[in-house]
């Protein structure tokens, strides 16, 4: 396989909704790959070190979210505009049915979206997230260290939020810093991280759910049909592990594997674990249940 390159694999996708961009490599049955949230993200950080080794079983697609910096920005929520971005994605495509893998932010859409169209996702796997705080407080030290920087952009916050995201600190570099930095302090990503994890944008939002007769993405989760992987880290300071509870109970064809001296980048942390694992989940023989 030629290197896989940020220019080689990226993309575009003109929708109704805007340009969407992704990166592409491999082939075979396809495997969509969502990212998080936080200062800096794009798909292409989350999920580069992975892209070699699934690209040889699948069909990769790593989309990038509106509102992040990368595809056409959207006016609203952040939020609002990722499900409906993996629609529009998949129908531009022509895809019935996908495998798909979200972190964070894009573990919650991939959980929507596949209950939303279940038809349309064979297998999940989501890395850490998805769920609710059983034990834990929340929100949890990453998001209000999050909520500080978004506030306040300043370089010092970003380093502590960072920290906050992985086990080992050796792995906060400051090639890392440095590039999540530059995107993260542009205007137009900054004014659209602020409509989703600002003080105001947050204390709004807790509000609204208290007062809405709308069960929560949570409570609904018996509703997926997908066979579901769960992975978290031991150790994520984000989304504590006991989030994991819920989900692991209630979706009906669920497992979860949690990995060892981890944060919340499971992916990146536990790399060579976590792909093994995966692996293994997306390729096993339906009837292998």
């Amino acid at each position: 396989m030629t290197e896989l390159t940020h220019e080689s694999t990226l993309r575009e996708l003109s929708t109704d909704q805007g340009v969407l961009r992704y990166h592409e490599a491999g082939e075979g049955p396809p495997l969509l790959m969502l990212h998080g949230s936080g200062p800096g993200v794009t798909g292409w950080r989350n999920y580069r070190g992975n892209l070699a080794r699934f690209a040889e079983h699948f069909r990769c697609l790593v989309l990038e979210f509106p509102g992040f910096g990368v595809s056409d920005g959207a006016d609203v929520h952040p939020m609002a505009a990722a499900v409906p971005a993996v629609g529009a994605f998949l129908d531009g495509l022509g895809l019935d049915q996908v495998d798909l893998i979200g972190n964070s932010m894009g573990g919650i859409v991939g959980t929507q979206f596949a209950m939303a169209q279940p038809d349309r996702v064979r297998r999940l796997v989501t890395i850490g997230g998805m769920g609710r705080n059983i034990f834990s407080p929340g929100p949890g030290e990453g998001i209000k260290l999050l909520m500080e920087f978004t506030d306040e952009p300043t370089r010092e916050r970003l380093v502590k939020w960072l920290h906050s995201m992985v086990y080992d600190p050796a792995m906060v570099t400051e090639e890392l810093i440095e590039e999540r930095w530059e995107q993260a302090t542009d205007p137009a990503t900054l004014a659209s991280a602020r409509k989703m994890y600002s003080t105001a944008a947050m204390t709004a939002n807790f509000k609204a759910a208290a007062a809405s007769d709308e069960a929560p993405y949570w409570a609904k989760l018996h509703k997926i049909k997908a066979e579901t992987l769960i992975t978290w880290g031991r150790d994520d300071r984000v989304s504590p592990v006991d989030m994991a509870l819920l989900p692991m109970r209630t979706i009906p064809h669920v497992e979860l594997h949690v990995f060892p001296n981890c944060g919340h980048w499971v992916m990146i942390e536990q790399k060579v674990a976590w792909e093994s694992a995966v692996l293994a989940f997306l390729t096993r023989d339906a009837a292998g249940r």
